[in-house]
C-alpha cells in the first residue's frame, strides 16, 4: 500500500497493490498496521455500504462534530466517484479548500477522510457501490452537513449531479453559520 497525503492535511489517498490473474483478484483494502506506520486511525468501528443507481448521484457534503468526530476510509468497489474532502478546521491552512480523487473499482484506491473535514461524492457511472469504514459510530447529534454548491469551497464538480436527497440540497451554505 502506498499512502499518499493530499493537499489538505491528513487525508490520504491509498493506492493498493491488486494482482489480477484469470479469477479476477484478491487485495488488502486496509492494513491496520500499514496505517498505524503512516500515523493514521485504524481502529473503525463502524461499516456502511452505498449503492448509487444512477450516474450523477450526489451524497455530501457529510461530518460529525466532536464528541463524535470520525475519520473515514472509503473505497468504491463498483462503478466510478469523483470523491471529495473539504477542510472545516478553523485553525487549518487548507480551512475551506478540497481536495479530490476519483475512486474506482479498477483502480481499487481509497480515500482517508481525517476529522473535522466534510466528505461528499458524485457518482461518475450507474451502479456504483462504496464502502465507508469510520472511527465512529453514527451520532444523529453530531451530524452536520454542507451544501455540495456552496461558493464559500468552490467545488468543480466533474459532472453536474442530477440526484440529490431533499436533505443534502436544503443544507445552509458555510456562511450562514447554521450547520456548524
Amino acid at each position: 500500500m502506498v499512502f499518499e497525503e493530499q493537499s489538505i492535511k491528513g487525508c490520504y489517498l491509498i493506492k493498493r497493490d491488486i494482482p489480477r490473474d484469470n479469477r479476477g483478484y484478491f487485495s488488502r483494502l486496509a492494513d491496520i498496521d500499514e496505517f498505524r506506520s503512516n500515523g493514521l486511525n485504524s481502529r473503525f468501528v463502524q461499516i456502511s455500504v452505498s449503492r448509487n443507481y444512477k450516474k450523477g448521484t450526489l451524497r455530501g457534503l457529510h461530518m460529525q462534530i466532536n464528541p463524535s468526530a470520525e475519520e473515514k476510509l472509503v473505497c468504491c468497489i463498483d462503478g466510478e466517484i469523483f470523491d471529495v474532502c473539504v477542510d472545516l478546521r478553523r485553525d487549518s491552512d487548507t480551512y475551506l479548500k478540497y481536495c479530490s480523487a476519483i475512486l474506482s473499482e479498477e483502480n481499487g484506491e481509497a480515500f482517508y477522510i481525517p476529522k473535522g473535514c466534510a466528505h461528499g461524492f458524485v457518482s461518475l457511472k450507474d451502479e456504483t457501490r462504496l464502502i465507508y469504514f469510520m472511527t465512529t459510530a453514527h451520532d444523529p447529534k453530531a451530524e452536520r452537513g454542507y451544501r455540495w454548491n456552496d461558493p464559500a469551497f468552490s467545488i468543480q464538480w466533474p459532472v453536474n449531479p442530477k440526484i440529490i436527497s431533499d436533505k443534502d440540497n436544503a443544507w445552509s451554505l458555510i456562511t450562514d453559520g447554521r450547520s456548524q
